[in-house]
């Protein structure tokens, strides 16, 4: 497995600084949220992707993923009732299904909670919407060499695809191999479940395309009560070979540090376990 940065956490530098400190603490990739990219993602190029791809190759990382995707423009829902604005939350994620395969990515992360809203009373047509707008997104990414992955998130954050059962049960129904779904411990660890008890679980099954840690504290591992080196232990008995990424919320004293810090206690980890 390789250990990488959501780059959200190191928003603040040049990208090429934040590629350069990433690989200096030790990260092997960035996970690249659209926002940080562009003010609005609609305008990320293809052109763009490659330039963050010779950026990251420059300091020997990888493109680890894309994440936090329709988190800007503001107004984007896969759940609406509003025709048009599912097309256009549909186009964006199309175009940056395309960025990611330009960038050299293999998974994009589906969270976003406040696009995938359901109306109180209407949820069954909302997630209806929902699976039609997962469907065409893992179309075009079976077409681009992308796996898509629906990421559960905790009840605090969305009432729409909370558990990996759940999540699977969208990817059976569509049945493409171009969408998966992901674990995140924060999501897991603050409903009450274990991560790594969830890897043992789900990751035989093949649904399973990303890892994203962080404290259900919403801090970076290592920096909360959630003990990680089961779950990392997990995933090496399982001889997982994707990616591991950290996805801190909060940066004290800031960014870098945060990160620093992640990458330490994971590696180290991971150095106990060999």
């Amino acid at each position: 497995m390789k250990l990488s940065l959501c780059n959200e956490v190191l928003r603040d530098l040049p990208f090429d600084r934040q590629c350069a400190f990433a690989a200096a603490v030790g990260f092997q990739g960035l996970e690249l949220a659209p926002f940080t990219l562009a003010q609005n993602p609609e305008t990320l190029t293809e052109a763009g992707a490659r330039a963050a791809r010779r950026a990251l190759a420059a300091e020997g990382l990888e493109c680890a993923g894309l994440h936090w995707l329709l988190a800007a423009p503001d107004g984007l829902s896969i759940t609406s009732a509003d025709a048009a604005v599912r097309g256009r939350t549909v186009d964006l994620m199309r175009r940056l299904v395309a960025f990611a395969a330009e960038a050299g990515a293999r998974v994009m992360v589906h969270g976003s909670p406040r696009q995938r809203e359901l109306a109180p009373g209407a949820e069954a047509e909302g997630r209806a919407r929902a699976v039609d707008a997962f469907a065409l997104a893992g179309e075009a990414a079976a077409a681009a060499g992308v796996v898509y992955a629906i990421e559960p998130l905790a009840r605090r954050e969305t009432a729409f695809v909370n558990t990996v059962a759940e999540a699977v049960a969208i990817v059976k129904e569509v049945a493409s191999p171009g969408l998966a779904t992901m674990i995140d411990t924060c999501a897991t660890a603050f409903d009450g479940g274990d991560p790594a008890a969830l890897v043992a679980e789900w990751l035989p099954t093949g649904h399973i395309a990303h890892i994203h840690v962080n404290d259900p504290n919403r801090r970076g591992p290592g920096e909360g009560a959630l003990a990680f080196a089961p779950t990392l232990a997990a995933l090496k008995a399982l001889d997982y070979r994707g990616w591991v990424s950290a996805e801190p919320f909060i940066y004290e004293p800031d960014g870098p540090a945060t990160a620093a810090r992640a990458a330490g206690y994971l590696d180290g980890i991971l150095e106990a376990l060999s």
